[in-house]
């Protein structure tokens, strides 16, 4: 059997990055995606990974990351669909709405185009997997990110949809929803000693989530040992969604 391939998007920094890198340590060729081209620098020279500057809002990138696989490693087997963004200005805020079209374009056409691009090359290997990154924020509401509790609201259940369009063809399609993890995305809050304490105070684990626990899970719905799972939504966030919110989990006894 041949390497197996992964396609990667957001690839250059957080959670992308960190499954970059479990891929191609365990065996697989991976194609790096990300529009910050010069931010994929960082894995010049890395064996077994090819990158590829593309806003996966357009479906040209799409399309070349899929064909960039298949003509450079021959097949694909998963495609894990990361990139995403954030912040909106209040709704009645000048530029909200054209800020909540771009968030809705990269992080839920970006989905939806990613696995339009996939699912041919899937279809001829016989099945694949689709694992996308959503967010603890979309299974409830945040103050103050009404754009991106939106999309990550669509992502999980896009997914559950195309996991039913696609069962019969042995594509999986399933999605992790990680929570509070130490990523450039949530660098302000945590220097912020005082928020980030607060915030914290509410996870019942107590500690910022890595971006190396998140890509595990991303392994696991990526390969065989799930391979009964489709449309689901894994939940990676230290116990944060288990809380209704009203009352604070105990403190950490451990320091």
């Amino acid at each position: 059997m041949s390497q197996p391939v992964v396609v990667v998007t957001g690839a250059a920094r957080g959670i992308g990055l960190a499954c970059v890198e479990l891929f191609a340590e365990r065996g697989h060729a991976v194609v790096a995606v990300d529009a910050d081209g010069p931010a994929l620098s960082v894995l010049d020279g890395r064996e077994g990974v090819v990158t590829l500057a593309g806003d996966v809002s357009g479906e040209a990138a799409n399309t070349a990351m899929v064909r960039l696989a298949v003509e450079r490693f021959g097949r694909l087997d998963t495609v894990v669909l990361n990139a995403a963004i954030g912040g909106a200005p209040p709704v009645e805020a000048p530029g909200a709405i054209e800020r909540f079209d771009q968030v809705l374009a990269v992080n839920v056409r970006g989905v939806a185009l990613g696995v339009r691009a996939a699912a041919p090359a899937f279809r001829a290997a016989g099945g694949g997997s689709v694992v996308v990154t959503s967010s603890v924020s979309g299974l409830r509401g945040d103050p103050g990110v009404w754009a991106y509790n939106a999309s990550k609201a669509a992502v999980i259940n896009l997914v559950r949809a195309f996991a039913l369009d696609y069962a019969v063809e042995h594509i999986r399609i399933n999605a992790i929803a990680p929570g509070l993890v130490a990523t450039p995305r949530t660098a302000g809050l945590r220097a912020d000693p005082e928020l980030a304490a607060d915030v914290l105070s509410r996870v019942p684990m107590h500690r910022w989530g890595k971006p190396a626990e998140q890509a595990e899970a991303v392994w696991f719905l990526a390969s065989p040992a799930a391979s009964f799972i489709t449309g689901t939504t894994l939940t990676v966030d230290g116990g944060l969604d288990a809380n209704t919110g009203l009352l604070l989990p105990p403190p950490d006894r451990l320091g």
